[in-house]
């Protein structure tokens, strides 16, 4: 069984629902992690650069007759995007990359629990969980990322403090809105960027590619959130990853809508909730890397994760249940440990 012809399905969190994920661009993928891949490693070591990446995204949003081929509406329709929540008309969306960098209404469509000890989910995505530590029931063996690449050989300091802590995937995918939030209030004490490739983030991909995310380029953010009107999770490293068609990662934090976009810099406060970070455009991931012992994730993300009876392709690569729970941006997902 190839991987292409495996369905891969996740949890609704706000229906319970399994469904069956319509995975864009899935054949191609398997054509090129598998056969191109096999073949060809130079070709495909080409393809995941960064200049076939801007090629790719360029193709498919920016170049004119692009929209001669598929209105806006198809498209807007094809991806089942809520024009509802946008701030954009359907007449303003008259590209893709504006329909894939739009902003919508989160202050009323995405409400946020007002309650100081949560931590909440950077982005619409489907949502993993795990442990660095072996004991854990949420370890998972590498396979998405190595914990030292991720973060950076060289960042000492980083990879003592998050040592043996947990970790959270947020996997963005096509359709969704694809700015990133902030999860914590907290003060930003470093902030820096690691060169790498530009893999999919299609599971397929990663049950092919070992650990892709922490070879990915990316942007860490290092949060200190036991600060006056921090979130008091200790550290927080929020690690955004570019994937196949992502052109960048634009530092963008408004303290009130999207009002007087910030560069993000050492020392700015982050308000938990705002908006952070803007991917452009493609897929992209999301990780989220807590210090031991300083949050515990929601029960039914954690019990999600072990329904035996969804079917992933993340359960066939680690030969036991790791299911990922769709979330929305800037809801509950964790909660500090007093």
């Amino acid at each position: 069984m190839t991987v292409s012809s495996m369905i891969h399905q996740y949890i609704e969190r706000e229906s319970g629902q399994i469904v069956t994920e319509q995975l864009y661009g899935d054949r191609m993928i398997n054509f090129f992690y598998n056969r191109v891949r096999e073949n060809a490693g130079s070709f495909f070591k080409a393809l995941t650069s960064s200049r076939s990446s801007r090629l790719l995204s360029f193709f498919n949003y920016d170049l004119p007759y692009f929209l001669g081929m598929y209105h806006s509406k198809h498209i807007i329709q094809a991806l089942d995007i809520d024009l509802d929540e946008c701030i954009s008309s359907l007449e303003q969306l008259n590209s893709p990359r504006k329909i894939f960098e739009r902003k919508i209404n989160y202050w009323e469509k995405r409400p946020m629990p007002d309650d100081p000890a949560i931590v909440v989910s950077p982005a619409d995505s489907k949502m993993l969980v795990g442990s660095f530590e072996n004991e854990s029931q949420l370890f998972l063996k590498e396979k998405f990322f190595y914990f030292d690449e991720l973060i950076g050989p060289e960042k000492k300091e980083w990879l003592q403090a998050f040592s043996k802590g947990s970790y959270a995937i947020f996997r963005l995918t096509p359709e969704k809105y694809h700015y990133n939030h902030a999860p914590v209030s907290g003060k930003v004490i470093d902030i820096y960027d690691l060169d790498g490739v530009y893999h999919s983030c299609n599971p397929g991909a990663v049950i092919v590619e070992a650990t892709p995310y922490s070879k990915n380029k990316r942007v860490v953010t290092i949060i200190d959130t036991q600060v006056p009107n921090g979130t008091g999770v200790g550290l927080v490293a929020m690690i955004e990853i570019v994937a196949l068609m992502i052109g960048d990662i634009l530092q963008c934090y408004s303290n009130t809508r999207y009002l007087n976009p910030q560069n993000v810099t050492r020392g700015m406060f982050l308000q938990k909730g705002q908006p952070k970070s803007l991917y452009r455009p493609g897929s992209s991931m999301d990780v989220l890397v807590f210090q031991k012992d300083s949050a515990a994730f929601c029960d039914d993300i954690v019990s999600n994760m072990h329904h035996p009876n969804v079917k992933t392709r993340f359960s066939k690569a680690f030969g036991r249940p790791v299911v990922e729970t769709e979330v929305k941006v800037r809801s509950h997902i964790a909660t500090r440990l007093s």
